[in-house]
């Protein structure tokens, strides 16, 4: 990520993102445009959108795209992930009617650019978000899904591989680690 305006209210931040074509993230203060995603993490976006949203067909949940951001005040963040799910009643910033601040599962596939952030200071922002019940992080470069879950006031981290199959107990949703890497073409990633 870059950082495209050095210091900046949330209100400067919202009117720049009105007249920006890409997305950027808020952090304490800083405009950080995000990176372009590979074919791979597109691909891998829209499969896990349409299994867990499948998954929970005629139940009150939404999943919620990457063009929605998530505002944690707690860390003075917003972030865009990938995707995220909503099981109760969706809540706005009350500063930022396009920020939801009440997700129960967030979902990032991780990049090379990404991946360290995604593990270190954005999931101890997500974790910030009492809401927050699930941290999913998924792989482009292996078959492998972390799901980080919420115990009491820590998180305990359960790993999924090949063969494997993950149970995304907030939202009552289990997944093929298979089926998440296989899509309707019959490709598996890693795409090239």
């Amino acid at each position: 990520m870059a950082v495209a305006h050095q210091r900046a209210t949330y209100a400067e931040y919202m009117a720049f993102t009105e007249t920006s074509e890409r997305k950027h993230e808020y952090i304490a203060g800083e405009i950080v445009a995000m990176a372009g995603g590979t074919i791979a993490h597109g691909r891998l976006i829209g499969q896990l959108t349409g299994l867990i949203r499948d998954a929970l067909t005629g139940r009150p949940c939404i999943v919620l795209p990457a063009e929605v951001r998530v505002r944690i005040r707690a860390a003075d963040r917003t972030t865009y992930p990938d995707l995220h799910v909503v099981c109760t009643a969706l809540e706005a910033d009350p500063d930022d009617a396009h920020a939801v601040v009440n997700p129960t599962v967030i979902v990032e596939v991780l990049s090379d650019s990404t991946a360290d952030s995604d593990r270190g200071d954005k999931f101890a922002a997500y974790r910030r978000l009492r809401s927050l019940r699930e941290y999913v992080l998924v792989s482009q470069h292996e078959r492998r899904i972390d799901v980080y879950r919420r115990q009491g006031t820590g998180w305990h981290l359960d790993d999924f591989g090949p063969g494997e199959r993950l149970e995304l107990a907030s939202i009552d949703v289990g997944l093929s680690v298979d089926d998440v890497y296989t899509d309707a073409l019959g490709a598996i990633v890693p795409w090239t």
